[in-house]
């Protein structure tokens, strides 16, 4: 089972991407929040690792430290940027050569090193650290390790990196209104969620967003009702795109992944129907509840909003150990989902973490709707940086900051869960449930 890292980085957004990696002993956060503590197994001088933070992503502090560090890209820039870094993508602790000695100097300029390091050849535990530090900023598998993805993202020129931060200054200013109290945050380009309360973090997820070709829209939402173990009714471009395919390939699809056919109010086999005719669209496809196999795990969260997309879990939760989380048609899934709900259900009388695992574990349809409905953000912040001065990078997976930054999406770093032994499912977006 995933071991989960939540609210360890300042702003922390780079590390859940990783936890599947680095493991983590679970801690209880005041209020009952299970969090996970992030793993820090090298040498390196305390003013060196991401310190933990609590500062939400969409706060006026946020947009102060993200100000503030343009100002600090500026002087950078001017002062001529930093170097290209080459040949350094398999370079480890050990290493020697001047590789090593360009990934310093390139980690000394955005201080994630030391100056006090030196400029060494040799791959050392200090320069292992640093890599450390840089892949948390930029939403990388911490293994401080280079790596092609790890070396990419060095080569970003200082110049698009203050244009980037410039860009998203603005995007950060336009939520300088008052959120609510409690509100959630799900950043797009990060693939997280924060939970936020009376301006603090609460509880921090890792998510699984939209593809490139089904993007996640940007929007501001509330939610409103919790559906514990729903039903998913497939959507017809699904049933077209890849229902249909799969039953050609394989009779048993629906059978074992529990997919009803229904007509007229009744149910008919799946052997009565010609796949290799267009009359496999005229039906509608009914996926039974149940959180190993159903694609929306045990809960969906309603969001109401004009693009059909909600909140979900998942039946594949090895994403969410993944650097690349973009693979939803549009919707939102939760890492943790258990203790998102509960804190969106802790001012609805009768809903306490007793009760949410209760509905869960009786495998039936039940509905728990809001009391007071907390107000939802979906955003694209692609460079943001804290209040201790930790700026943070993330790939323009929708290409809307308009500054072309090579992304290192193209050359993801392995980490555990990439090969998958979970089986294929449809996602949830644009569709129905019930």
């Amino acid at each position: 089972m995933l071991k989960l890292a939540t609210l360890r980085v300042s702003t922390s957004l780079a590390l859940l991407a990783t936890a599947a990696t680095a493991g983590g002993a679970l801690a209880r956060e005041p209020g009952g929040f299970a969090q996970a503590e992030w793993a820090q197994d090298y040498a390196s001088p305390a003013a060196m690792q991401v310190q933990r933070s609590s500062t939400p992503i969409l706060s006026p502090q946020t947009v102060a430290a993200t100000e503030q560090m343009v100002e600090r890209y500026k002087d950078i820039v001017a002062r001529g940027g930093w170097r290209q870094v080459g040949g350094a993508d398999r370079l480890r602790i050990g290493a020697k050569g001047p590789a090593v000695a360009a990934v310093r100097q390139r980690l000394i300029v955005t201080g994630d090193l030391d100056a006090a390091a030196g400029t060494s050849g040799v791959y050392d535990s200090y320069v292992a650290a640093g890599v450390k530090r840089f892949q948390a900023r930029h939403g990388l598998s911490q293994t401080g390790a280079m790596s092609l993805a790890t070396q990419q993202a060095m080569n970003v020129p200082a110049d698009i990196r203050l244009r980037q931060l410039e860009i998203n200054a603005v995007r950060l200013r336009s939520y300088s209104g008052n959120l609510g109290n409690r509100f959630v945050i799900t950043n797009i380009p990060a693939a997280l969620v924060q939970t936020v309360e009376n301006g603090q973090v609460v509880t921090l997820h890792a998510a699984g967003v939209g593809k490139i070709d089904r993007q996640s829209p940007i929007m501001n939402t509330k939610a409103t009702q919790i559906n514990f173990n729903p039903t998913w009714t497939v959507p017809a471009s699904i049933v077209k795109k890849d229902l249909i395919p799969k039953m050609q390939k394989d009779p048993n699809y629906l059978t074992d992944n529990k997919i009803r056919i229904l007509s007229g109010g009744g149910e008919i086999s799946p052997k009565s129907v010609n796949w290799f005719s267009d009359e496999g669209t005229r039906y509608t496809y009914r996926q039974d509840s149940g959180a190993d196999f159903n694609s929306m795990g045990i809960v969906r969260i309603n969001i109401p909003n004009p693009y059909g997309v909600f909140m979900h879990d998942t039946n594949t939760k090895g994403v969410f150990g993944d650097d690349f989380r973009f693979i939803s048609s549009g919707c939102v899934r939760v890492q943790n989902v258990r203790e998102y709900i509960t804190w969106l259900l802790k001012d609805t009388p009768g809903w306490g973490r007793e009760q949410v695992e209760q509905a869960i574990e009786s495998g039936k349809r039940i509905d728990a709707t809001l009391t007071q409905p907390v107000p939802v953000y979906w955003t694209y912040i692609t460079a943001w940086s804290t209040p201790d001065g930790l700026v943070q990078f993330r790939d323009d997976i929708y290409k809307r900051d308009g500054v072309n930054v090579p992304s290192t999406i193209s050359a993801p770093t392995p980490v555990a869960s990439a090969e998958s032994t979970m089986p294929e499912t449809f996602e949830p977006g644009d569709e129905e449930a019930n």
